[in-house]
């Protein structure tokens, strides 16, 4: 009986090829974006989880109340970890202080590449649950280092590079103690190549560990694994005042509170408003999930809709069958049967289709996803995504196609009736409204981005570069500079301790005249050299720039405008700031420069002179050189003064760019699913037009014969599927407006949603309609009315 209910339906899917066609296509493609868009979600959803601690794993986070509001963080005073083993150590099976990851030049013989690694206290291999290829994964001597299989391979090939002896930064030579499999791009530790032990840290930074206030400087990380069955949120209460304890009286008004943050919370909720964890990632979850529902969804009423279209057609096939006795849930299973054919033709050609999209779509959503082809959950979720479709797609028409009655039908007095259409319309609206939903939702999350791309951002960072710097660079930094100027290939350069797109370090304990001794701040305060301010182009509102003709500038500050008005200094130019017990003063004021968040208010920030340490130096090139001609030779120059580095120059403009990718590629992809979103609702409502001209062939007959042109029965066959259409926006609109009205509610810095945003969309979707509906209703326009009017 299944197999001869499959037999009759491919009849069928053979005997009406062009609406076959339709209904796989338009199933396939719904079903080849749904599963793509749960492949992402799975990525999202089992993001770090190659951890097999997962679940106990934490980020040891704090609270403390800077400049009037709840800051939380994840850098932490080095002595932390240390501290929270001493007093909470059978809570814990590891508490491991980390440095941030930052590149580093590795050698071994003649070869020399730049990589991004981290120092861990011992113990990381474990709690991370590394899987090891070569050797162990302790970290206890000072000169050993972990690599990653790509970095051991880069150097050594297939061989084991155990006990071999590798040069970093040009400083320090490693013995390799292991290598570790490459961690997946769905971990949070992804760009950690290497890794090297905690002492050598404090051995290569040595202020680290001589700094006379060791619980005032927060520049690490700090990451816990707690004891099996232990519970995360209980532990988390009893560490929270392990800081506030051990601080020095006058930074106990910073009221520091620490926390557990749980591996699993990372990456779907690592945002944080005024000490609250307010989410993150996980809207974008729901929402490509809704997405992915509703794409399905109209791929399914595509499916119904022509199948209840064409129900006059096959009203005599159930009135012979119901009068022969076949009963009304043979009849259902027969339709189910068929709308599962379709369903799981569909789905082969789906998987054909997320293969060949799979690539594209992995490069616009920065993620390596693939086919899990060896996972027994995704052949079970195949299965049930076959079934679940098939009786949502089927439902409707087999309910309503078996309940014709059988002498109406054989007599011929069956007629549809005035509301048979009434449910097709209805889904033909829901599907528009979807569709215009997303085409608004793409637009403004486009003008969002360019909104914020549009902000001033108060320097100039054409022709700007950056390159990490090191101790031999430092100290030839005179040296490189007059070379460079005398051949002209740079305007000028400079070093900071925070590149211009970032920033590296804050500090606390400033003091004012008029200032609430109760108030904590927290300022961004990069270290400059003096020609900082030419080389970025950074505008000076009131007062000067640094000079070398001015040796009290060593004790100068330059504020932005947003410390001016923090500190509600009228006057600022010639103004005292208390620093780390030395009076500085204030020299100038420059206009508030966008280095953090695009969407954020600018930071209160200060800038002083420092010609010691330095992080990164800035160049700007010269405007009148090719960039990589320029580029090309900057780097000989570097080389020259230090040969065993290997130097990685960066635009300023493109880190400036990557500030907007989350947001550039949630509207790509949002963009993608609206355009084949639409894409499937026309293949709908051209199945629809093609169904409706035929069923109207007559009458268009008729028409023609008393006098109508091709325009009036274009008009004639357009105007109910724009109607629909108008319908659909009027749905649409409002729902849009609130959810991109909520969605920017996220962003201090945000566009208005404008009129024109809307206007655009419901042209469009007319637009999109007249040309789908045109090519059917023009084509029976066109017909012979002769044929048309000749009996059957």
């Amino acid at each position: 009986m299944i197999l001869n209910h499959f037999r009759i339906a491919w009849r069928n899917l053979l005997k009406n090829k062009g609406y076959s066609a339709i209904n796989i296509g338009g199933l396939a493609l719904g079903m080849a974006v749904a599963m793509m868009i749960g492949l992402w979600i799975w990525d999202e959803l089992s993001y770090d989880k190659y951890h097999k601690n997962y679940d106990r794993i934490a980020r040891v986070m704090q609270n403390q109340n800077f400049n009037g509001e709840v800051s939380s963080q994840f850098s932490n005073p080095g002595v932390l970890s240390a501290e929270i083993r001493r007093r909470y150590g059978s809570d814990f099976k590891y508490v491991l202080q980390s440095s941030w990851n930052f590149e580093h030049t590795l050698k071994f013989g003649e070869k020399k590449l730049l990589k991004q690694g981290s120092y861990f206290e011992n113990g990381v291999a474990d709690m991370l649950s590394l899987k090891l290829l070569h050797g162990t994964g302790e970290l206890k001597d000072p000169n050993s280092i972990l690599l990653s299989q790509s970095v051991a391979e880069a150097f050594f090939g297939k061989d084991n590079p155990v006990n071999k002896i590798m040069r970093m930064d040009n400083r320090v030579d490693l013995k390799v103690t292991g290598v570790f499999e490459d961690l997946p791009y769905n971990t949070s530790f992804r760009e950690v190549t290497f890794m090297l032990p905690w002492e050598l840290y404090g051995i290569q930074e040595p202020w680290t560990i001589t700094m006379g206030n060791p619980w005032g400087s927060n520049f690490t990380q700090t990451f816990a694994m707690i004891n099996d069955n232990a519970d995360m949120a209980k532990i988390s209460e009893k560490i929270k005042n392990v800081k506030l304890d051990a601080v020095q009286q006058e930074e106990k008004r910073y009221k520091p509170t620490m926390f557990l943050h749980p591996m699993k919370k990372w990456h779907l909720r690592g945002e944080f408003e005024n000490g609250i964890n307010v989410g993150g990632r996980i809207q974008y979850v729901w929402l490509f999930g809704i997405i992915g529902l509703f794409v399905l969804l109209l791929a399914c009423i595509n499916f119904m809709n022509l199948s209840t279209a064409r129900s006059e057609k096959r009203a005599r096939e159930v009135g012979v069958r119901k009068a022969i006795g076949s009963a009304r849930w043979q009849l259902i299973a027969q339709f189910f049967s068929e709308s599962l054919l379709v369903v799981l033709l569909a789905y082969l050609i789906s998987l054909v289709f997320v293969l060949l999209a799979l690539p594209f779509f992995n490069e616009v959503a920065d993620k390596k996803m693939s086919l899990l082809w060896q996972n027994p959950v995704f052949w079970l979720m195949g299965m049930l995504f076959i079934l679940v479709t098939g009786v949502v797609a089927g439902s409707y028409p087999a309910l309503y196609l078996s309940s014709f009655q059988p002498v109406k039908v054989l007599k011929g007095t069956f007629r549809a009736g005035r509301f048979a259409s009434l449910p097709r319309k209805i889904l033909v609206v829901l599907q528009f409204a979807v569709s215009v939903i997303l085409i608004i939702g793409t637009i403004v999350v486009y003008q969002q981005i360019q909104y914020a791309k549009n902000r001033p951002v108060g320097y100039e960072k054409n022709s700007l570069i950056t390159v990490n710097s090191n101790s031999v660079l430092h100290e030839k930094f005179e040296v490189l500079r007059n070379q460079l100027k005398g051949s002209n290939l740079i305007v000028d350069m400079a070093e900071s301790t925070s590149p211009t797109t970032d920033v590296y370090n804050s500090n606390g304990g400033f003091d004012w005249e008029g200032k609430d001794p109760n108030l904590g701040v927290d300022f961004p305060n990069s270290g400059v050299t003096y020609e900082f301010g030419k080389v970025i182009g950074w505008k000076i509102k009131e007062g000067r720039d640094f000079s070398r003709d001015f040796a009290t500038d060593s004790l100068a500050l330059i504020l932005n405008e947003s410390a001016v008005k923090f500190i509600g200094f009228k006057d600022p130019v010639g103004k005292i700031i208390q620093w780390e017990r030395k009076a500085y003063t204030v020299i100038g004021v420059v206009n508030d420069m966008l280095v953090e968040s695009p969407y954020k208010p600018v930071r209160a920030s200060m800038y002083h002179l420092d010609l010691d340490q330095q992080n990164v130096m800035i160049l700007k090139i010269n405007p009148a050189m090719a960039a990589s001609s320029a580029i090309e030779k900057v780097e000989a120059a570097f080389k020259q003064v230090d040969p065993a580095t290997v130097l990685g120059f960066r635009f300023v403009d493109e880190a400036f760019a990557r500030k907007f990718g989350d947001e550039e590629r949630i509207g790509k992809l949002a963009s993608v699913f609206a355009i084949l979103a639409v894409l499937i609702s026309c293949l709908g409502l051209f199945g629809l037009a093609s169904f409706v001209a035929e069923q109207r062939t007559k009458e268009i007959g008729i028409r023609k014969v008393v006098g109508a042109s091709i325009f009036n029965l274009w008009g004639l066959l357009s105007k109910d599927f724009v109607m629909l259409v108008v319908i659909a926006c009027v749905i649409a609109v409002p729902l849009a407006w609130y959810g991109m009205s909520q969605w920017l509610q996220k962003y201090d810095y945000r566009t208005e949603i404008k009129w024109w945003v809307f206007a655009s969309a419901i042209l469009g979707a007319m637009f999109i309609t007249l040309a789908t509906v045109s090519y059917q209703a023009v084509k029976a326009a066109m017909a012979n009315p002769v044929k048309s009017l000749k009996t059957e």
